[in-house]
């Protein structure tokens, strides 16, 4: 049984790193034990993708890179984090703007709660902000 687990990857601001984002988490969770078929995979692969998304569209050009954090607690909670270097902190577009974006920390949040996890926001020292998810871990761990 792992005490504690981490990984992280730093990528380039770009639409290309979203799908490098997600399989990147991808691999990681199934070296750990996360079956790839699994529901919860298929959920982490989602948030990872809204999360790489928001990183690179909403950060206006003044994040050149995003870093990925993922920590295993205990074989208890699993916390992903997403980490750019702009100040603005996501925000929730009310219900009757309509628009074809800014809804994907509504998904994120929804995602997380589905599986008895939560959302957070946190500035960073540096002046950007991490978004993290936890979320309970429902795998073996592989040591």
């Amino acid at each position: 049984m792992a005490d504690h687990k981490e990984a992280s990857v730093t990528l380039p601001s770009d639409p290309a790193s979203v799908s490098r984002a997600r399989k990147y988490v991808t691999d990681v969770l199934a070296d750990w034990g996360l079956p790839d078929d699994s529901q919860t995979a298929d959920t982490v692969r989602l948030i990872v993708s809204e999360l790489a998304t928001n990183a690179v569209q909403h950060t206006l050009g003044q994040s050149p890179t995003f870093t990925v954090d993922i920590e295993l607690e205990r074989d208890e909670q699993l916390r992903i984090g997403v980490t750019d270097s702009h100040p603005r902190l996501p925000r929730r577009l009310p219900a009757a703007v309509q628009q074809d974006n800014g809804r994907g920390m509504v998904i994120i949040r929804w995602l997380a709660a589905e599986c008895g996890g939560r959302l957070s926001v946190r500035p960073t020292a540096e002046g950007g902000k991490t978004v993290w998810i936890a979320l309970p871990w429902t795998a073996p761990v592989q040591s």
